[in-house]
């Protein structure tokens, strides 16, 4: 006779999964608390650098893919419920990590995903002629200067996000 009161779990690895509290992680440092004045300056510089004439879903999945390759785990989650908020489809966002290999994009958000990347990805070297040329052909001047500036503000907040985590996820 076995002594053994335990019983088997029968419960399947999706019940398990599903029954899992995620619990974010702590906030490492409220830079923002800390340094009030900075983090006013830089909430400037993202509503000067959202008060520009490109469309509102470019600059989401441009966010969105900027804050992907920075480890953004705040950002990427903000900006993919951004996205869904102005009309993006699921497939599209799911498809943003391999927007290369997908048909789901413009050959002007291509551009601008491109651009994205180069821009994110500068231990690669500096954005390349090429693909600042790909861009060129899809935006005009002012444009591809807007789409500059916001990705040169979305990468801040990642850097940001991805260092000191100064907001829990929601």
């Amino acid at each position: 006779m076995s002594t053994d009161t335990t019983t088997a779990d029968t419960t399947s690895p999706v019940e398990a999964a599903a029954n899992q509290t995620t619990v974010a992680p702590p906030v490492r440092l409220a830079v923002d608390k800390l340094v009030p004045h900075v983090n006013r300056a830089m909430n400037a510089l993202d509503a000067a650098a959202r008060d520009i004439g490109l469309e509102d879903p470019l600059l989401e999945l441009v966010r969105a893919r900027a804050s992907q390759l920075n480890g953004c785990a705040y950002c990427v989650d903000t900006h993919a419920r951004d996205a869904r908020k102005g009309g993006e489809s699921e497939q599209r966002l799911y498809a943003l990590p391999v927007w290369r290999e997908t048909p789901f994009f413009t050959p002007r958000e291509r551009a601008a995903l491109e651009l994205t990347e180069a821009a994110t990805r500068l231990t690669d070297g500096p954005v390349g002629d090429d693909v600042f040329a790909r861009a060129a052909a899809q935006f005009d001047e002012r444009e591809l200067a807007e789409l500059i500036w916001a990705i040169t503000v979305i990468n801040a907040w990642n850097r940001l996000g991805a260092t000191a985590r100064p907001w829990p996820l929601s």
